[in-house]
């Protein structure tokens, strides 16, 4: 069930979100545990005025371990929590997420699940550098067994994490630190957002504008432009990319004919790629002009400030991609 029927909402940041949505599925569920480094966060945050602390389990700096640990925990009925802090750690841990987690259901023929969650913030624009700036859910969209979502506002980081939580296959949620301290309108309440399904968040006619995760800021940027000039853009927000909302993106791309994606990942096998393909299967005949996508080059993310801000998208990028569409 979700609160967004009964109209009472607050504002908060997209970070105390995530917290709340900890508090809430923990006091809930008495198998819900916490696992990661720097976990001390949620002290700060006063996640454990609930007394929670014996179900938080500050780790040691070794991913795999407390990765392993985690698909331990789920097997034994526990609903594990673990926070990876950031995203291009969970490359240490890539047996246990995607050789294990992924796989153990199939492996047992459904007679064990792995209610997981992994939780993997993608730092960028802030000179973090090559190893702590990849967004690497294209890579893990390719292993059956995942889920993947990534949440682009308060509300939906909140319900994402929740319903993955209460799921019983391995989920990991994607969170960009750039949404961290924007706030917006949270339900009060029961606040579930379902895995698979897209959300609109501006109709259109003229062109469809798919953009994941922090692209959704500049992507309603460019429609609120391109509005202004006699183009109407849909904007869609995929929010879980497996299982991803097929329906949602081909009826959308059946009444505007053109389709642009944003993607801040790496542009080769990107999330846009997949998007685009199955366009170009599936909705062919709809198609009015190329499909464009707008990726973060195929480059490590540089140090320099100069040198990484000019790499993702930006809202001049989409303004470009669109007008040469009509």
């Amino acid at each position: 069930m979700s609160s967004e029927q009964n109209g009472n909402v607050r504002n908060i940041s997209y970070f105390q979100a995530i917290f709340e949505a900890h508090q809430e599925e923990m006091s809930r569920d008495e198998r819900v545990v916490m696992i990661g480094e720097d976990i001390s966060l949620y002290t700060k945050a006063g996640i454990l005025d609930a007394g929670l602390e014996q179900r938080i389990f500050s780790a040691p700096i070794s991913e795999n371990g407390f990765c392993g640990m985690g698909v331990g925990a789920a097997l034994t009925g526990l609903r594990p929590v673990v926070d990876l802090t950031i995203a291009s750690f969970l490359y240490l841990a890539m047996d246990q997420i995607v050789n294990q987690a992924a796989k153990i259901r199939y492996m047992t023929g459904g007679q064990a699940t792995i209610p997981i969650v992994f939780r993997a913030s993608m730092w960028h624009e802030g000179s973090n550098a090559g190893h702590h700036s990849d967004r690497p859910y294209p890579m893990l969209m390719n292993a059956p067994g995942l889920k993947i979502v990534v949440p682009a506002t308060p509300a939906d980081v909140k319900g994402l994490i929740k319903s993955a939580i209460r799921d019983d296959d391995p989920v990991v949620v994607f969170e960009d630190n750039s949404l961290w301290f924007q706030s917006g309108p949270v339900p009060e309440g029961e606040h579930l957002t379902p895995l698979g399904v897209a959300a609109t968040r501006r109709p259109g006619d003229d062109v469809t504008l798919v953009a994941i995760g922090g692209a959704q800021k500049v992507a309603l940027e460019a429609a609120a432009v391109l509005a202004d000039e006699g183009c109407s853009v849909e904007v869609i927000d995929p929010r879980s990319l497996v299982p991803l909302d097929r329906p949602a993106i081909l009826g959308s791309l059946e009444r505007t004919g053109r389709l642009v994606i944003v993607d801040p990942a790496n542009r080769t096998c990107s999330a846009a790629s997949e998007i685009a393909a199955i366009a170009a299967e599936e909705a062919f005949h709809s198609l009015k002009a190329p499909i464009a996508r707008i990726t973060t080059p195929d480059v490590p993310i540089p140090f320099s400030p100069s040198l990484e801000d000019p790499l993702y998208p930006a809202t001049t990028d989409i303004l470009d991609a669109v007008r040469k569409l009509q």
